[in-house]
């Protein structure tokens, strides 16, 4: 890991639903180029910890902060105006609209955006993606892997510097994870930072270079793969001791 300032950072990041906490006083750090792992049991805090740091919910403590400027009260358009992008575990796709037409959605409502401009760089994504070719089809004709894509696309669409990846590996057949993971490979060379959040630790492993492991709200480990393997908090987690 560099020692560059944090591309975006959550400091005693807190949420709790009644009397519960879902994210209990977190402290997280990502710099420019990282990927990173954020993993953890089932209501560990993950995907909540990813909402709080795209805007997608109300903090209750703590700070979330881009390039060193506090942001935690802007909503999540204001998040992805500052580059901070993200998909969803559940996609959120406009069913009844064509594949491009999905694409089109969050290009045409960036500043200054120019039709013409926008449509070419949704095939552009798309031909990467390897979606060209249903450019016309209906997002609810996809495939749960395709759709997976598709939102990958969508949120590419936003020129984000940092991506949040919430379960990008849930119910893809095998052929389309290792297709993800290319995707996500290549993009991390050409420069963007990514979070990915899965289950799947098998393609975790695969891609990540960092690892960070939440349990009940907290961060219990943070530091390279083999570390963190053999961090006996991270086992207990998992073992449910």
């Amino acid at each position: 890991m560099n020692d560059a300032s944090p591309l975006i950072e959550a400091a005693g990041l807190a949420k709790h639903f009644g009397g519960i906490f879902a994210v209990d006083h977190l402290d997280l750090a990502v710099r420019e180029g990282e990927l990173v792992g954020l993993i953890g049991p089932n209501g560990s805090g993950k995907t909540t910890t990813i909402n709080l740091m795209t805007g997608h919910l109300r903090i209750d403590g703590g700070a979330v902060r881009v390039r060193g400027h506090s942001v935690g009260g802007l909503p999540a358009s204001g998040f992805a105006g500052l580059g901070v992008g993200r998909t969803f575990q559940i996609t959120q796709l406009f069913g009844r609209m064509s594949v491009l037409e999905n694409m089109l959605v969050p290009g045409l409502a960036r500043p200054r955006a120019h039709k013409a401009h926008v449509i070419r760089e949704a095939r552009r994504h798309l031909e990467f993606l390897g979606l060209a070719a249903l450019e016309n089809l209906a997002a609810k004709n996809l495939s749960g892997g395709q759709q997976k894509l598709l939102e990958l696309g969508r949120a590419l669409m936003l020129e984000p510097r940092i991506l949040f990846l919430d379960e990008p590996f849930a119910g893809v057949n095998p052929y389309l994870r290792d297709e993800i993971i290319r995707f996500v490979q290549t993009l991390h060379a050409e420069g963007r930072t990514f979070v990915i959040v899965d289950h799947d630790l098998d393609a975790i492993q695969r891609l990540v270079h960092r690892l960070v492991v939440m349990s009940r709200g907290r961060k219990i480990a943070d530091g390279p793969l083999a570390a963190v393997r053999e961090n006996q908090d991270v086992i207990r987690a998992y073992s449910g001791a």
